[in-house]
């Protein structure tokens, strides 16, 4: 099970911050995700962060102005979004996976849990 939540309304060049617990099945590496999809437009990848070591992915829109990172105690990742633009408007999906290649954690298809998302609006 995966509950997101932290989405809001901002306006432009604000900052909001995304959690993901993660509760249920047990890998033994895995990788955490953040994806998202706009109205009319495919889901798209935004970061993910593999579990053991903490590799971090990010996708090219979002690269320097987000940043993932996780709480191994709580079992939650969060995704930091800073200097918002009315682009970053979507729905943010969390998601887990049990492949960790680096590859795999930018690749929607390559997850296997998904959370309900919750919805960013920024505002111009």
């Amino acid at each position: 099970q995966l509950q997101a939540s932290g989405g809001g309304l901002v306006q432009t060049g604000g900052s909001l911050r995304l959690s993901c617990a993660y509760s249920g099945r047990s890998f033994r590496d895995f990788g955490m995700g953040w994806f998202r999809q706009a109205p009319g437009k495919e889901r798209e990848f935004a970061a993910a962060i593999r579990w053991s070591g903490g590799t971090t992915v990010y996708g090219n829109s979002v690269k320097g102005r987000f940043t993932i990172s996780r709480d191994r105690a709580k079992n939650t990742i969060y995704l930091q979004m800073n200097s918002l633009k009315p682009g970053d408007t979507a729905v943010y999906y969390c998601a887990v996976t049990s492949q960790v290649a680096y590859s795999a954690l930018a690749d929607s298809t390559s997850y296997d849990y998904w959370g309900q998302g919750t919805q960013v609006t920024v505002s111009s």
